[in-house]
């Protein structure tokens, strides 16, 4: 197989690791690539290392690719989700950061995950992605997010104003500092800190939350994931910020936009033996009591 390897700065302490992983793929059989970004972000000896193997630009086709392993954190493989887009390219998180709520794989478990990948021991899981629709381009084509788009205040701005619509019909108007849909994989992220609900990743649905909403009456709101979720902001002549997971893009109220379901998903590789509970319980510490 064909194996890229993304990932951004990696420390001292992490790049014992990506050497591990290096090892286990070049033992097995198969072909190594790494991503420009990731080459550029790693100096000295580290660069050296990775300059070994083939490097692959990310503006270039990426079809050769068979698999992408995400070196880093959540933030790592939201990055990876972006540059493989509609390809489908199946992407294995590899967890060299902290939390690792989406990449799965700890580093203390590379070894026996990556011997449970090489033996078929995995599945891939369809992540329904967010698609943005809007009436002036954004994002140079890459407008869609794994996680969520929220609307956003500017910085110290007052709040903003925005009349939201499901499939046309008038939802609420909402005085907050931002607003945001995320799919069922952010239901655990930025929405989850806003009161958000927790969502399986196959409950074909999406999730309205306000940020900081000034009408505290106001609930989050869970809707089909086939419904059309439109918005108008309130406020001529100021901006507000876009944001598609790490990504975001300055805009005024003259920008119309909508959200819908992508029709691409980003495949998972979830690899036997671990499940949604037990990363809710391991990583956010879901259900537990100090008292007990």
């Amino acid at each position: 197989m064909r194996i890229a390897l993304h990932g951004r700065k990696f420390s001292k302490e992490s790049f014992p690791y990506v050497k591990t992983i290096a090892k286990k793929l070049i033992d097995n059989g198969h072909e190594i690539f790494i991503t420009d970004v990731c080459a550029k972000e790693n100096k000295s000896e580290i660069k050296e290392y990775l300059e070994s193997y083939p490097q692959i630009n990310i503006l270039d086709s990426l079809e050769p690719i068979d698999f992408f392993f995400s070196l880093g954190g959540d933030g790592t493989l939201l990055e990876t989700v972006s540059l493989v887009g509609a390809l489908e390219i199946p992407i294995l998180g590899i967890n060299l950061g902290t939390m690792g709520f989406l990449a799965t794989t700890a580093k203390n478990d590379i070894e026996s995950a990556l011997n449970l990948f090489f033996d078929g021991q995995y599945v891939l899981e369809d992540r329904t992605l967010l698609h943005l629709n809007s009436n002036t381009e954004l994002f140079e084509g890459q407008n869609f997010a794994l996680n969520e788009v929220a609307i956003l205040k500017r910085d110290t701005s007052s709040m903003i104003i925005v009349r939201c619509f499901i499939d046309g019909e008038f939802v609420n108007t909402y005085w907050a500092d931002g607003l945001m849909v995320s799919t069922p994989t952010g239901s655990t992220g930025y929405s989850l800190s806003c009161g958000g609900p927790l969502v399986l990743s196959d409950s074909e649905s999406f999730i309205i939350t306000p940020v900081s909403p000034h009408n505290l009456n106001v609930r989050p709101l869970v809707v089909s994931d086939k419904s059309e979720i439109s918005f108008e902001i309130e406020g001529k002549g100021r901006s507000f910020l876009i944001s598609l997971d790490s990504r975001s893009h300055t805009v005024n109220s003259t920008v119309k936009i909508s959200m819908t379901k992508a029709n691409f998903t980003a495949k998972l590789v979830k690899i036997s033996g671990s499940n949604f509970f037990d990363t809710l319980r391991n990583k956010l510490n879901w259900g537990q009591d100090v008292r007990n």
